[in-house]
């Protein structure tokens, strides 16, 4: 994995079209997007759900632009009805896929939360990730470090991580080597491109897990 959180380039892997940028890229850095039964499209994070796939860049911009030009339905080769609140409800989609992977992990014994917890795992190379939340203090954080060589993510409330972490809030996260953490890296870094954060590091509204 690179620094930042950027989990390094998977030739190997799937690759799909972006119906907003043109772009072919693999799978795990878009949405997959999908038509009911009653013409809306719905978004499909865990990408199981039944139909033709519509695919787009885990990206904001290119979401509200696949949304607002038609493009859906162009993909679709018929009249689709999109919801104001796609950009939320993906959103939405990706934290709790996010928050239930991190949970899975701290069951598993690959997380731990905490500053004093997370600083030992740090200075025993335990840590890959450093997981801080985008509401939490700046001079707290500062004092901690990315691991050499790991991964970032700095994208997830303090109220989100503590659902995560089974506590009421979290400001100090990390992720031990294998296990869940490169899933968790590659979703995390989806709702990167998809999240919006404020100059003082918060979240907006309705950007919570539910």
């Amino acid at each position: 994995m690179a620094r930042g959180g950027q989990p390094k380039d998977r030739a190997d892997g799937p690759e799909r079209k972006c119906i907003a940028t043109g772009e072919i890229q693999p799978k795990f850095g878009l949405i997959r997007f999908v038509v009911g039964p009653d013409a809306q499209v719905f978004p499909d994070v865990m990408g199981k759900l039944p139909g033709r796939g519509m695919w787009v860049s885990a990206d904001r911009k290119a979401i509200e632009t696949a949304a607002s030009k038609g493009l859906f339905a162009r993909a679709a080769k018929q009249q689709v009805k999109v919801t104001d609140e796609l950009v939320a409800e993906v959103e939405r989609q990706l934290v709790r896929r996010v928050v239930d992977l991190i949970s899975l992990a701290r069951k598993s014994g690959d997380a731990v939360a905490g500053y004093e917890k997370v600083k030992d795992w740090l200075s025993k190379e335990v840590a890959e990730v450093l997981i801080q939340a985008a509401d939490g203090s700046g001079r707290g954080k500062s004092k901690l470090s990315t691991p050499h060589y790991g991964s970032y993510i700095g994208w997830l409330s303090q109220n989100e991580l503590g659902m995560a972490f089974g506590r009421q809030t979290v400001i100090h996260g990390a992720l031990a080597s294998g296990g869940l953490t490169k899933r968790v890296v590659e979703e995390a870094q989806r709702l990167k491109g998809v999240r919006e954060i404020t100059a003082a590091g918060a979240v907006g509204k309705g950007k919570t897990a539910t």
